[in-house]
């Protein structure tokens, strides 16, 4: 029954008061310095693309890094995970999803938390390149998207499991929690980098009207005019439906790790499947009372408790 009840994440630094200050003080001033990735160019079956960066240095093992919502391989948390496995011996890819890798894809659809039909392609390209062993590792919406891809059909034997960080077990219990009162500013901060998304789609495709996007108030208005009609969802609660990753929980058939804060501002009671975990001999979650969303931070150390309980679930329990 791997419910973690007892973390080894205490607390955060002292100067991190609150769960806001932990999720958003890494975010704005975390930095890891240097260019250490290797580009290549996915080209994809309906003519779109994505950017994957790699770390290689000739091992048999390869993590495959998913980034969140709006976020990109350069983003501080997925350079910081790279660059630790890095020094552990793994190669590693984390790649882009559409729309994120600094250049906008060429269809009119874009990325969503489901999306795994792209990571499918990313997984198959890595397994293409021989390696034995195959980690994926995914922060928040990436997290949501990796556990949805294992659980939704029995994958190669090769891929061994997950270690997922402060993810959104439920779609639409996250997106209510963004709506709460002293949230909204998570919200709104994602929202805005979207639309400046879709007016740039609307210069190119006749299908996006970009009229009256900047008054668009939340996502669930953005999802029911743009998410749901460019990704073949009737509507925000097809899409919240179809999307979230804890409806595929069943059908997991290797380890996985989640790891979500108490004090996760952007999660819900949903997201926490405690009973699920408890009945469950491959879903392992471990609930810190502190964390923030994608935070645990560790005073004057350039990495964080994430890179450090992903290695120790690799080689405890994936046995790498």
């Amino acid at each position: 029954m791997p419910l973690e009840h007892i973390s080894d994440y205490k607390r955060p630094p002292r100067y991190m008061l609150n769960a806001h200050w932990e999720t958003v003080i890494p975010s704005m001033f975390f930095k890891v310095k240097g260019d250490f990735y290797s580009r290549e160019r996915l080209e994809l079956e309906d003519g779109d693309f994505l950017d994957l960066d790699w770390i290689r240095g000739g091992s048999h093992k390869c993590m495959i890094i998913t980034h969140g919502l709006e976020g990109d391989s350069q983003r501080f948390y997925v350079k910081r995970t790279a660059h630790f496995f890095k020094a552990q011996g793994w190669d590693v890819l984390a790649w882009n999803c559409r729309s994120c890798s600094g250049e906008m894809n060429r269809l009119p659809r874009f990325y969503h938390h489901g999306d795994t039909p792209d990571l499918h392609r990313v997984v198959q390209h890595v397994l293409g390149n021989g390696y034995q062993h195959v980690v994926l590792a995914g922060y928040s919406m990436g997290g949501s998207m990796s556990l949805k891809y294992l659980g939704e059909a029995p994958r190669d034997h090769r891929l061994k499991g997950a270690v997922t960080f402060s993810v959104p077990c439920n779609l639409r219990d996250s997106a209510v929690q963004l709506q709460a009162r002293g949230n909204r500013m998570y919200e709104q901060r994602f929202l805005k980098k979207l639309i400046e998304k879709i007016k740039l789609k609307a210069e190119r495709f006749e299908e996006v009207d970009a009229s009256g996007v900047d008054e668009l108030p939340d996502f669930d208005a953005f999802h029911d005019r743009y998410t749901a009609p460019l990704h073949g969802f009737a509507d925000k609660d097809h899409f919240f439906r179809e999307a979230t990753c804890d409806r595929y929980f069943e059908g997991l058939d290797v380890p996985v790790l989640v790891v979500n804060a108490a004090n996760d501002p952007m999660l819900g009671q949903a997201c926490y499947p405690k009973a699920f975990a408890q009945a469950s001999d491959l879903f392992h979650l471990e609930i810190p009372k502190y964390g923030g969303h994608a935070g645990f931070s560790i005073w004057r150390k350039p990495y964080s408790y994430m890179e450090l309980r992903a290695l120790r679930f690799i080689k405890e329990v994936l046995a790498l």
